[in-house]
C-alpha cells in the first residue's frame, strides 16, 4: 500500500523500499515531481537515492563499515578546514541538490562558500537545495564503477562546481578536477590542495584513511 505523505501543499503517493542489492537499483521515475521526489527519499531516509538528469532514480543500499569510516575521516578534514577559515557551509552524504540540469545528486562530501549559501531562500534549504556546491568529493566504495563515478564529477563540473576530488582507495589516488576542465591524478602519498576554492586546505589521504 502507497503511504500518503503531506508537505505542505501538496501531497505525494509515495513508497516504502526494501532491497539487498551489491549494485544500485535503476528505475525511470521522470514522472515524478521533486516534491514526489523529495518525499520519497525522506520515507526511504536508510537509503541514498539520486535521480539523473534524464529522470533515472538510482537506490543506493548504506556504505559497508571500511567506506563509512574513510568518508566519516575525510569529511571531518573539510570540517575541521571549515571551522578554521569560516569560509562556507559544510554537507556530509545524506544532503541532496538539485543540479542546473535538473539531476538530483548527494557527493559524499560538499561545500558551499557563504555568500551563495545565504543567498538561497528558507524553503530552497530545507529541501534539495538548487544549487552547485563548489565542492563536492566523491570516495569510491569496493562495488562502485570507477568510470560511472567519473561521469558524475564530469556532470559536477558541467553544472558549475569549481572543485571536485574523486577518491579512489582501492589504486590509492585522488582524482582532481578544476574548473578550468584540467583533471590531475594524485597519489594518497602527495599532499591535496584546496587551491584557490578552498585556500588553506592541505590534506595528504595516506595519513588519514
Amino acid at each position: 500500500m502507497p503511504t500518503v505523505l503531506e508537505s505542505q501543499d501538496v501531497v505525494a503517493n509515495v513508497f516504502k523500499v526494501k532491497f539487498h542489492l551489491e549494485k544500485p537499483l535503476r528505475m525511470d521515475a521522470k514522472d515524478m515531481s521533486s516534491e514526489e521526489f523529495f518525499a520519497f527519499c525522506q520515507l526511504n531516509d536508510d537509503l541514498r537515492i539520486e535521480r539523473a538528469a534524464d529522470g533515472q532514480m538510482i537506490i543506493m543500499a548504506p556504505t559497508g563499515s571500511e567506506t563509512g569510516n574513510r568518508n566519516s575521516e575525510i569529511n571531518a578534514e573539510i570540517v575541521f578546514w571549515n571551522r578554521i577559515h569560516k569560509l562556507g557551509v559544510t554537507f556530509d552524504s545524506s544532503t541532496g541538490f538539485t543540479l542546473p540540469n535538473g539531476a538530483e545528486r548527494a557527493p559524499d562530501t560538499a561545500w558551499i562558500r557563504k555568500e551563495r549559501w545565504d543567498a538561497l531562500g528558507i524553503q530552497e534549504k530545507k529541501k534539495f537545495a538548487p544549487i552547485a556546491p563548489d565542492f563536492v568529493l566523491e570516495l569510491r566504495s569496493e562495488n562502485q564503477s570507477l568510470s560511472e563515478l567519473r561521469e558524475k564529477m564530469d556532470e559536477y563540473m558541467d553544472c558549475g562546481c569549481r572543485l571536485g576530488w574523486l577518491i579512489d582507495p582501492q589504486n590509492r589516488r585522488t582524482y582532481v578536477y578544476n574548473e578550468n576542465g584540467e583533471i590531475q591524478t594524485v597519489s594518497f602519498e602527495e599532499k591535496l590542495s584546496g587551491g584557490e576554492v578552498m585556500p588553506g586546505l592541505e590534506v595528504v589521504w595516506g595519513e588519514v584513511i
